[in-house]
Formats: C-alpha cells, structure tokens, sequence
C-alpha cells in the first residue's frame, strides 16, 4: 500500500523491483532531508514498478555466427531519428562530441554509424556499449508503437497505485508512461507527479505519441489526472531529457527545474536525492 510509487526508464532490463527500491528509497528519503521536508519516507511507503522484464527477450541457443546489435540494427523513423537528436544535443553539451553536419542529418545508414560512434565518446555514454544504446532506442520506440506492450506497462503502474498512493515519480521513459497513466486515470488520488531526466517535450518523436486520458481519448499536453503539482527536472548535460522546459507543452503549472547531477546526468537517483526532489515529494506526500 505504498505512497510513493516509481516507474523506472530505459535500460532496466537487467534489474528487478526490490533492486530498484534498494536505490530508489534511500534516494527519495535523502531528497526530502535535503528539502527540510517534516515527512519521512520509510520503506513500505515506496514501491517500484518494474517493467523491464517486458523488454528482455526469452533465452535461446545462439546460432553460429550470430552477430551482436550493431549500427544496421537501427531503424528508420524513431529511432534513427531520436539518435540523431541524442547526437545534437551531446554535441551542444560536450565539447569532446563534434556536431552532426547538415549532410549528416540526412539519416543515412552512415550518419547512424557516425552518430553511434559520436555517443560512444561522449561523456553522456561513457562506458555504454554500442548494443545496450541500441537497445535503449528500441525500447522507446517499442513503448510508444507496440499497443500491447503499452497496455502491460500501463496495467502494471495500475496494479500499484491503490488508494493511499500519493505521489507517482517517474525517469526517463518512465515519465511517459507515468504521465500516461495519471491521464488515463483521474480517479487515482494522486497529488504530486515528479518527473526527471524526461523525454516529455520531443515533439514529433515522444510529445505527439502520447496517448493521453482514458483509451485515448485525451490530447498531448493534457494535464494529468488529478494531480495538483507536478515537478520536472532535468541536468542541463542530459542527453536523453532533450526539451528541459515543458511548460510550452503541459502549460506553466508544471514547475521546470534545473539540477547538477555531475558526470552520471541521467541518473535516477542523482535526481531522487535532490532538495529540488524532496519538495516535490513533500508537496504530495503530506499524508
């Protein structure tokens, strides 16, 4: 019957709930000292959703010469597309990625080679191998384009929420699918939504894909559900969180902030344990 419930974003396939909140808790209960917030954090009052068990495949016998995922694996449309974006704004960002060029954007098989080898050097990627960014963009792109999958994502952050959840904090993808499902939903009595390192405000890629109030009925930039604040923040090195200032998309109720994770900007709990975090946790959490 947790208060605070957390959806985690890509890249967590590996990983499961209980290691999740192993991190994610201590985070949040960091956060709210650092915010000098009166409410406490215990460890019932937390739970993570996990999904990315949906993500990972079955296992198999490899057949000889099974090649590992490589640039050619990169399709054409989201993905190709929001690597390019990911390339741009590393380059904005770290002076050791050089920019693509306007022949590179053409999105040829080469400029999705020379993108992934860009990342590759750059500080935001530091030690991902070329398959698991692969693998990062494909799962966006599976989220918002399979409606299965969406539907087991979503059922899954809904098995969690119950009637005394309060706040729902979401990274990453998983502020998609969190602002997702408080649309779907406002009957949740839900008051606080913090969302960090998101990818919310990418037109065409992400913000125009968002399925929004119940069966979708709703539109992109809905405000979502019942909640009465909702926090975003972003590191001004994040790569994946391109569009730091939602607020021309979801409006000027959401409050837009700024934080310094350090080398790790896209680190969930480099945001969690912020005073920034806290406040929003607090804002909900006033049980």
């Amino acid at each position: 019957m947790a208060r605070v419930v957390c959806v985690h974003g890509i890249g967590q396939q590996h990983t499961g709930e209980r290691e999740l909140h192993r991190s994610w808790h201590p985070a949040l209960a960091d956060g709210l000292i650092r915010a000098g917030a009166a409410a406490t954090l215990g460890a019932d009052d937390v739970r993570c959703v996990f999904y990315g068990d949906l993500f990972r495949p079955p296992g198999r016998t490899l057949a000889l010469g099974d090649p590992p995922l490589d640039a050619s694996d990169v399709e054409e449309g989201l993905e190709s597309e929001l690597l390019l974006q990911w390339w741009a704004e590393a380059a904005r960002t770290d002076p050791a990625v050089l920019p693509p060029d306007a022949r590179t954007l053409a999105r040829t098989p080469q400029a999705v080679q020379r993108a992934l080898n860009a990342l590759s050097r750059s500080r935001f990627f530091a030690g991902v191998a070329l398959r698991s960014m692969v693998l990062d963009l494909k799962q966006v792109r599976g989220y918002l384009c399979d409606p299965a999958l969406r539907d087991a994502v979503q059922q899954r952050v809904a098995d969690a929420v119950t009637g005394r959840t309060r706040v729902v904090v979401g990274h990453s993808l998983g502020s998609v699918v969190a602002y997702e499902a408080l649309c779907a939903h406002p009957e949740w009595p839900v008051r606080s939504l913090l969302t960090a390192g998101s990818p919310l405000g990418i037109r065409n890629l992400v913000f125009d894909r968002l399925r929004a109030g119940a069966a979708g009925s709703g539109s992109p930039g809905d405000w979502p559900g019942a909640v009465e604040h909702w926090t975003n923040l972003a590191d001004e090195g994040d790569v994946v969180a391109l569009v730091k200032d939602l607020r021309p998309l979801f409006g000027e109720r959401v409050v837009c902030q700024v934080v310094h994770n350090g080398a790790r900007a896209h680190d969930a709990t480099r945001y969690l344990n912020t005073a920034e975090a806290g406040r929003a946790v607090d804002a909900g959490a006033r049980w």
